[in-house]
């Protein structure tokens, strides 16, 4: 029976890896990956020579039956993400998805825990995490005032991710619809450039807008 283990990785520093994790990578038959370049980089660290092979969300269907026929072979092998953990806002999710449809109980999927932005992020806000809602990504444009609109009315403490481009626009957004929340901005975590901004709406981007340089790079928002 094939093995299918979701592996979390580093979201910044290559230190943040489990043993566990490093074991299964070693012995895994095949490594896949949202993006070759990004895992040789974690793997050529640890002088991890595997074999990989690409998934990510716009691969073919002919790939995912690729992965399933080497389950069905009884390989094991480990899905990894960029960064994180696979499957949470992440296309990990639609792999296993397929493979349960074509293989069904032909395979095991065995998760191997680590590093997530959002938790990570939420461990550090001081908020309420016995209940939260995670939301991922904004939408881009249809769906972006609506998905803004239900975080206001929540009563629990949500967290979403927000790329470098959007972020300001985030921001006044969340100004407009509740400009005395709480709020915590997590940019880079475990990176070089870690910043944690802690605030109203108005006054992380007062924060964000003093220099260019708080601009760059991922976000995580806790409100």
């Amino acid at each position: 029976m094939g093995i299918l283990y979701i592996i979390a990785t580093p979201i910044g520093n290559l230190k943040d890896i489990t043993i566990r994790a490093l074991e299964i990578l070693k012995e895994a038959d095949l490594i896949v990956c949202e993006d070759t370049r990004q895992t040789i980089k974690l793997l050529n660290h640890y002088g991890i020579s595997n074999p990989l092979i690409s998934y990510y969300q716009h691969s073919k269907f002919s790939r995912i039956r690729e992965i399933a026929d080497h389950l069905n072979d009884g390989k094991k092998l480990a899905l990894v993400t960029d960064a994180g953990t696979p499957g949470i806002a992440d296309p990990g999710n639609k792999l296993i998805f397929e493979l349960k449809k074509i293989l069904g109980d032909d395979f095991r999927v065995v998760p191997i825990p680590g590093p997530n932005a959002a938790v990570a992020a939420l461990s550090v806000s001081g908020l309420p995490a016995d209940r939260f809602t995670f939301l991922g990504f904004p939408p881009q444009k249809k769906g972006r005032d609506s998905f803004f609109e239900k975080i206001s009315v929540l009563e629990h403490t949500a967290v979403f991710y927000e790329s470098s481009h959007r972020i300001i626009k985030a921001m006044e957004k969340l100004n407009e619809l509740m400009p005395e929340r709480e709020t915590i901005v997590c940019r880079e975590l475990t990176k070089m450039f870690e910043s944690i901004y802690r605030g109203t709406p108005k006054e992380i981007l007062q924060k964000l807008n003093e220099s260019a340089n708080n601009l760059k790079g991922e976000f995580v928002i806790v409100l």
